[in-house]
């Protein structure tokens, strides 16, 4: 176990013989279990912006339903287990009752046997599933819904009054940055033990391929939206990256059917003159022709699973023999989609942080219950030991610096702020995505390139025309540098030996 898991485990235990009784207790026995868990991940943005599309493209199955029925109303989450089970908890308080259900073309429906959305607090999903091991998602109802109290629920789940947030780390799925996803991703941000921090927030630029109106070239148009989104200030301290996303493409490449393959191949072998005039637009797509394969029936079926960017790109890889298989086919889409660009930023910035991410929210939650007894001579105490834990932890600080350089707090040349984050990690934890490098580097190049930047940092700390806060900043860049340094030693010496 992580040597920062067990200082924030002991720390939580510490508080269990001060907070004993009530609420406190509960929360405390519920903060050492999460401990021990799978990160927390929340799904978060608008009605429609596709997050249960994306959910089950991230899990790589039809799990979470995509209608606009009464779950999609609920804070819903799934969790990776040997058993299949769903339990309905109350917002009342009263103990949670395990729900019945069924799957409907793939995605479960669960019975709320006549309950409102608004009187349940959550439902929890257990489901055998690899997708699922290492992350546990939270799909969250859509902000700016035009029920009353439905759209207050995501910043009511990110933000809770009277606790700290489940979530360890959130997705932002956004078509444009309004004034509401902004207020939700302040909402997520604490202001305490690793003050507004934008790592462990990320935004998707979903349903991407809408952007260029489905044309072939739509994701190049999205990347290099995604890529102003990430520039923009309002945007840049609140999230870590933002990321197009084809979501539906991406769900139907992960659970893509022989069928689906066999049609799309008919209509790919079809002269592009009869059929290309029909890929104008959904609606003639549909209602195509007689003689064009497929009754209008299918074809809509199609479009209800690719759209029609999917239907387009499908059709032009068939054309090509670039994919010539369900599976090649499924593989293409999917590396199209934007699913893996995704998929490798989730294990950067959060799997491989995890044992940050969740010995923060350990902290957090300790440190909000002490804030609110401050009489209390132990929780005084326990708020110094979360202070020094915070000072003597380097990954804390990484954290932190990120933070200030994104919010504007350390002022440079936009080059070496730039290159300092990616040293502290931003772009990923291992050695090569902190200097750089390829990904094929040797241990050689790696130790050459952190002595380099290692020297670098050290001359621009150093400088006299270098400000306090980015000296400072450069400092803890420097002792990552130099751990990266003796890691890279270490494991020399053990290769001669």
């Amino acid at each position: 176990m992580n040597e920062l898991v067990e200082q924030a485990r002991r720390l939580v235990i510490n508080a269990q013989g001060i907070f004993d009784s009530g609420e406190n207790a509960a929360v405390l026995q519920s903060t050492l279990d999460r401990l021990d868990g799978p990160l927390r991940v929340a799904i978060a943005g608008k009605v429609k912006a596709g997050k249960s599309t994306l959910l089950n493209a991230l899990v790589g199955e039809r799990l979470a339903p995509t209608d606009t029925g009464e779950c999609t109303k609920v804070v819903t989450w799934y969790r990776d287990g040997h058993t299949y089970q769903v339990m309905i908890h109350p917002k009342d308080g009263s103990p949670p009752v395990q729900g019945r259900f069924h799957r409907d073309d793939g995605a479960i429906e669960v019975d709320l046997e006549g309950r409102d959305a608004l009187s349940i607090e959550r439902l929890d999903i257990t489901w055998p599933s690899s997708g699922l091991r290492k992350l546990t998602l939270v799909d969250t109802p859509g902000i700016d819904s035009l029920t009353e109290g439905i759209s207050t629920r995501a910043f009511e789940f990110l933000d809770p009054e009277d606790n700290e947030t489940p979530a360890d780390a959130v997705l932002y799925l956004m078509k444009h940055i309004h004034a509401s996803d902004l207020r939700l991703l302040e909402a997520f941000h604490d202001d305490s033990v690793a003050s507004p921090n934008p790592v462990n927030a990320v935004a998707v630029l979903s349903r991407a391929d809408e952007i260029g109106a489905g044309r072939l070239d739509s994701m190049a148009s999205a990347r290099r939206i995604a890529k102003r989104y990430g520039q923009d200030g309002r945007l840049r301290r609140l999230i870590q990256v933002v990321v197009p996303v084809a979501g539906l493409l991406a769900e139907t490449a992960e659970t893509l059917t022989q069928w689906e393959y066999k049609s799309l191949k008919q209509l790919a072998d079809c002269k592009p003159t009869d059929l290309d005039p029909y890929l104008l637009s959904a609606d003639r797509f549909v209602e195509a022709r007689p003689e064009t394969p497929l009754t209008s029936l299918e074809r809509d079926q199609l479009l209800s699973r690719f759209g029609l960017f999917g239907v387009r790109l499908s059709i032009a890889l068939l054309r090509r023999k670039v994919a010539e298989t369900s599976s090649e086919l499924s593989d293409e889409l999917v590396g199209r989609s934007g699913l893996l660009e995704l998929q490798t930023i989730l294990t950067t910035l959060f799997v491989d942080r995890s044992d940050v991410l969740k010995a923060r929210s350990a902290l957090l939650a300790v440190e909000r219950m002490c804030n609110e007894d401050r009489t209390n001579e132990g929780a005084q105490q326990l708020l110094l030991a979360i202070e020094q834990i915070m000072a003597g932890v380097h990954p804390f600080n990484e954290l932190s610096t990120m933070a200030a350089i994104r919010s504007g707090w350390v002022a440079g040349k936009p080059r070496d702020l730039s290159d300092l984050e990616r040293v502290l990690g931003a772009s990923g934890t291992t050695p090569w995505q902190r200097l750089g490098l390829d990904e094929s580097a040797d241990q050689a190049s790696i130790r050459n390139a952190a002595v380099a930047e290692l020297a670098r940092f050290q001359r621009l700390a150093e400088s006299p025309f270098t400000v306090h806060d980015l000296g400072m900043a450069c400092r803890v860049g420097i002792r990552s540098l130099e751990a990266l340094i003796a890691s890279s030693n270490q494991m020399a010496t053990e290769s001669i030996n």
